[in-house]
């Protein structure tokens, strides 16, 4: 979470894990429409809606994001007073949208290319080149009279990127590499 909250709503906000309960967290997982916020949204977790509000966070809109890789994201903008009119939320929804969409572009950017460095230094050249030919739908032997070495070399190579990956068979080693933009 990127935030711009007081540091003491944070920690109480992480202390009691909140984010588990967060309507407007449970609505963005499942709905992209937007969200304004209001007592009846925060009917069900009363002491997370009474707390906010001691902290100055009384009033807000939340707008979800899902990229085409299924990565989603949301945004929030509260303030402490003046309620959000449906004219006001008209007026500026198309400047939300779009700054909901460029910021979920802009830190996922930033947060992949940080996973992405972590995970390129551990992949070999040669791994790399073997997930790039089992994305391209290569089985293991097809691959071993490509790149003319035996298939227990290749699947030595797919077992050690699936490692490397943190994920449980060569598919999800694939995907997660391509995510990570390691097969380009």
């Amino acid at each position: 979470m990127l935030d711009n909250y007081p540091d003491a709503w944070k920690a109480r906000y992480a202390s009691a894990q909140y984010i588990k309960v967060d309507p407007t967290v449970l609505h963005g997982r499942h709905a992209q429409k937007p969200l304004s916020w209001s007592e009846a949204l925060f009917s069900k977790t009363p002491e997370l809606w009474e707390e906010a509000q001691s902290f100055g966070i009384r009033v807000g809109w939340s707008q979800s994001h899902l990229d085409t890789l299924g990565v989603g994201g949301m945004l929030s903008v509260s303030r402490s007073s003046e309620a959000l009119t449906s004219a006001e939320l008209t007026l500026h929804e198309k400047e939300l949208m779009w700054l909901v969409c460029v910021a979920h572009v802009l830190l996922s950017r930033a947060i992949n290319n940080r996973h992405k460095e972590r995970y390129a230094a551990d992949l070999t050249e040669r791994e790399r080149e073997v997930l790039k030919w089992t994305a391209d739908g290569k089985s293991a032997s097809e691959i071993s009279d490509i790149l003319i070495v035996s298939k227990n070399t290749i699947d030595f190579h797919i077992k050690n990127a699936i490692l490397k990956l943190k994920t449980s068979n060569k598919t999800a080693a694939v995907v997660r590499a391509v995510m990570l933009g390691l097969l380009f």
